[in-house]
């Protein structure tokens, strides 16, 4: 996955700027970036403080975190059924 050259804090500050009334395509061409590329982050990061960032990044590494050991858990069971079978 391509890593942003913004951080969190810069993208929550641009749209900090563009909620003061600075216009969309002046904030895109003066940060360097497209107007989809701000309304994508509008959708992600609308309304957040920068700390409400960090707490949606620390959830979303610990649901990928649960989310492999469910996967694991779940082959684990599978490879124990196939066994018990008795068909391998």
């Amino acid at each position: 996955m391509r890593k942003s050259r913004f951080t969190e804090a810069q993208i929550v500050g641009i749209l900090k700027q563009h909620e003061a009334g600075m216009g969309t395509k002046e904030l895109c061409r003066q940060h360097g970036f497209s107007v989809t590329t701000f309304y994508k982050w509008k959708s992600k990061f609308g309304g957040m403080e920068v700390s409400d960032v960090a707490k949606m990044r620390a959830l979303e590494d610990e649901n990928r975190r649960l989310k492999r050991i469910v996967a694991d858990q779940v082959l684990h069971i599978d490879t124990l059924k196939i066994a018990a079978s008795g068909n391998f």
